[in-house]
């Protein structure tokens, strides 16, 4: 089996970077799963889980990206995002409070005044850190 060298980076640095086998982001146009030796290709990225499958196909580390854009190349994938962050990083407590005061300002806000696509934007993404910081290891068969 072959992998492809993978990296996920912000402007406060390189969140990840490591060889795997296969990557699944959800792209604007639906969800994606790229393996070694792609064709190039550049897609805008939403708010979303992106799973990285090592080789071994038991080993999957998992990151919450804030949007952002995929650059494939056969040998070379990069992410990059305003704002990412792999599952064992990711502050429970604090996206939990981000996500009690985004429905707060949600409940007070009606959809044309300003600020509730923000509130919006901030309720997705600690919701998405909650459901990636959630998520159980793969157990290893054998």
């Amino acid at each position: 089996m072959s992998t492809v060298h993978t990296e996920i980076v912000t402007p406060a640095g390189k969140v990840y970077a490591g060889d795997v086998h296969m990557v699944s982001v959800r792209a604007t146009s639906g969800e994606m799963g790229i393996l070694p030796r792609h064709m190039p290709i550049v897609a805008p990225l939403e708010i979303a889980m992106v799973r990285l499958k090592h080789e071994d196909e038991q080993t999957v580390d998992y990151a919450a990206v804030h949007g952002g854009f995929i650059q494939v190349a056969p040998d070379q994938i990069t992410i990059l995002s305003e704002a990412a962050e792999m599952k064992d990083q990711i502050d429970v407590e604090r996206a939990q409070r981000a996500q009690a005061e985004a429905q707060e300002a949600l409940n007070t806000l009606h959809e044309s005044s300003k600020g509730y696509h923000e509130a919006l934007l901030k309720l997705k993404r600690s919701e998405l850190r909650l459901k990636v910081a959630a998520l159980r290891d793969p157990v290893k068969q054998g």
